[in-house]
């Protein structure tokens, strides 16, 4: 991913007002982020444990989209894979996130959800260099790139439902 400056970021939100993504927290390390290593930019707001946030390029352009999360309420033993990198998680380490659809769909209530990694670190964990909590993730026959490349087709699919 091509690094992102705060206006990139602000401008991308295609399911919240001008208002809302201009109040928005915004990551202020995306100097040190991992540029070269990252399929999209993905992060927790701080000041709001329900909010997430993801940022990606979709159809030529950059998509931002704002995130919804409830709270965690799994049981000790229980695990989940997310739906972009297909890495397990225990115990809340993924979350059901949703998002407003873009445009009048949105503003009716309609939205979309998918299963992510807690910490939107997918991109990270594909390539080894974030170990989940488990310790693991499971060894594929797929390739990186292959691995890489279902990642951003998982995410591109998401996009496109937001979008459409």
């Amino acid at each position: 991913m091509r690094p992102l400056t705060e206006p990139d970021i602000r401008a991308s939100f295609v399911n919240c007002s001008q208002g809302e993504a201009k109040r928005m927290s915004v990551p202020r390390d995306l100097a040190e982020r991992p540029w070269e290593s990252l399929d999209f930019l993905g992060w927790r707001d701080p000041g709001a444990p329900e909010r997430a946030h993801l940022v990606a390029e979709h159809g030529g352009r950059l998509v931002g989209v704002a995130l919804r999360v409830p709270p965690a309420r799994r049981g000790f033993l229980h695990r989940s894979m997310c739906s972009l990198c297909l890495t397990t998680h225990p115990r809340g380490g993924v979350a059901l996130m949703t998002a407003r659809k873009a445009g009048p769909a949105g503003r009716e209530g309609n939205s979309v959800g998918l299963y992510l990694c807690d910490d939107l670190a997918c991109s990270l964990y594909l390539r080894g260099l974030r170990v989940p909590r488990s310790g693991t993730r499971f060894e594929e026959s797929l390739t990186l790139e292959e691995q890489i490349a279902r990642t951003s087709d998982h995410l591109a699919a998401f996009l496109a439902k937001l979008t459409a």
